[in-house]
């Protein structure tokens, strides 16, 4: 069992990302349950192995940990059925995903039409996200999700920052094609 101090330094540094953790992980796997399974072997992992932390920051490490452990998972056959869990905002509940009382949070000049519409454009993004290629998909979370650096993706991912780039670039042209041909106007 680690040290208190440890644990507690660990809880600081390490677990105060892991929305940002699941979030690459929903993203990696496409299925909630299996990113949830990854988080939590990796901050399993992360926690074992906190002492030889490396990289350009905390985050950065554990978003390669997680990483790691989601390919691992993919590769083993691990990854179940993807099913879609109800989501208000993707599938038109309020766009805050709030309740009640977030109605309040929108704006008077929003109508149902204009909800329903940005409600629409998230759908379609995030669809386009979805299918986008593995490490397309990995770089375009991680920096316009997450806005991690172009040297701290390079860290999670263990390729150079060049390559890094290439990724971000070739995926925001693949995305913008997608949403493109889904009838989305996209600002060039």
């Amino acid at each position: 069992m680690p040290a208190p101090a440890n644990l507690a330094y660990f809880e600081q540094t390490i677990l105060v990302h892991l929305d940002a953790a699941y979030n690459l992980a929903r993203w990696l796997t496409g299925d909630d349950a299996a990113a949830e399974d990854a988080v939590q072997e990796a901050s399993i992992n992360a926690l074992r192995a906190f002492g030889s932390l490396t990289g350009p920051n905390p985050k950065a490490w554990f978003m390669a940990v997680v990483r790691n452990q989601c390919i691992d998972a993919l590769r083993a056959g691990k990854r179940h059925a993807v099913q879609d869990a109800y989501d208000d905002e993707l599938h038109g509940g309020m766009p805050d995903g709030g309740a009640l009382a977030g109605a309040a949070l929108v704006p008077v000049s929003e109508t149902p039409e204009t909800i329903a519409m940005r409600a629409s454009d998230a759908r379609q993004v995030h669809a386009a996200i979805a299918a986008l290629p593995l490490e397309f998909r990995e770089a375009i979370v991680l920096r316009e999700l997450e806005e991690l650096s172009y040297k701290e993706i390079s860290a999670i991912t263990g390729v150079p920052i060049g390559t890094v780039m290439s990724r971000i670039s070739r995926g925001r042209d693949l995305l913008a094609s997608l949403l493109h041909g889904a009838g989305r106007k996209v600002k060039s």
